[in-house]
């Protein structure tokens, strides 16, 4: 089925009109209620498992006002996804040769934790586009958090030819802390199941994230504070 609906030329005119202009604080509040019920749904349910009806009823529209703001469900996800991505690359944090990496790593760590613990639809929407192999992802991940990563491993590169942490792998490195991180949320129904517990709670992402401090002060050789 085509999640499409044809548009009349008045309203696309109106609609591209509206565009043109600042959004209003109304017309931003909607977008967020959509995006919002949308990065749900597809993170339960996937792109091709997320029906535009369900997703436009918990928001408050109907499907024909939804498309009124995103004219397809490539669109919408499309959307959804560059939301997450500003967010999780926003959470994580550039690492300065010239900083002080105890506090830096440490910093890390808590923004890669608190974006798992606060966005966990978000986190678990980027996890199914990757387990799908990443097909509206891939530039993102080339384009913006690739060179990102790439900068992230120089500083730690940096930091241990200087002395002040053991050399390891640093790119694999990342990608554990991302692996830790963000399996709290992907696998957040096992863990709690495992402690006979309904759900995780903030403690279960404290000691987590205390765990993963130990872990890498001891990997790097260097005292990270808590």
């Amino acid at each position: 089925m085509n999640d499409a609906l044809p548009t009349p030329p008045a309203l696309s005119q109106a609609a591209t009109a509206e565009m043109a202009r600042k959004p209003s604080a109304a017309r931003l509040r909607k977008i967020d209620l959509i995006l919002g019920s949308a990065e749900r749904h597809f993170a339960l349910l996937g792109f091709e498992g997320a029906p535009l009806e369900q997703i436009a009823q918990d928001a408050g529209f109907s499907r024909h006002n939804l498309l009124y703001y995103y004219p397809s469900k490539e669109a919408l996800y499309q959307a959804v996804l560059a939301s997450v991505i500003d967010d999780w690359l926003g959470h994580m944090t550039g690492l300065s040769k010239d900083g002080d990496p105890a506090q830096q790593i440490r910093q890390y760590i808590r923004e890669k934790f608190e974006f798992a613990r606060t966005r966990p639809y978000g986190s678990q929407l980027f996890t199914k586009e990757m387990i799908a192999g990443a097909p509206f992802a891939a530039s993102a991940v080339r384009e913006r958090i690739a060179p990102l990563l790439a900068a992230n491993v120089a500083a730690f590169a940096h930091w241990a030819e200087q002395g002040l942490i053991a050399p390891v792998n640093f790119q694999h490195l990342m990608f554990s802390i991302w692996a830790i991180t963000q399996g709290y949320v992907d696998q957040q129904t096992q863990f709690a199941l495992l402690q006979n517990k309904a759900a995780l709670d903030a403690g279960d992402f404290a000691q987590a994230e205390a765990l993963l401090v130990q872990m890498l002060s001891a990997t790097l050789k260097i005292e990270l504070p808590d």
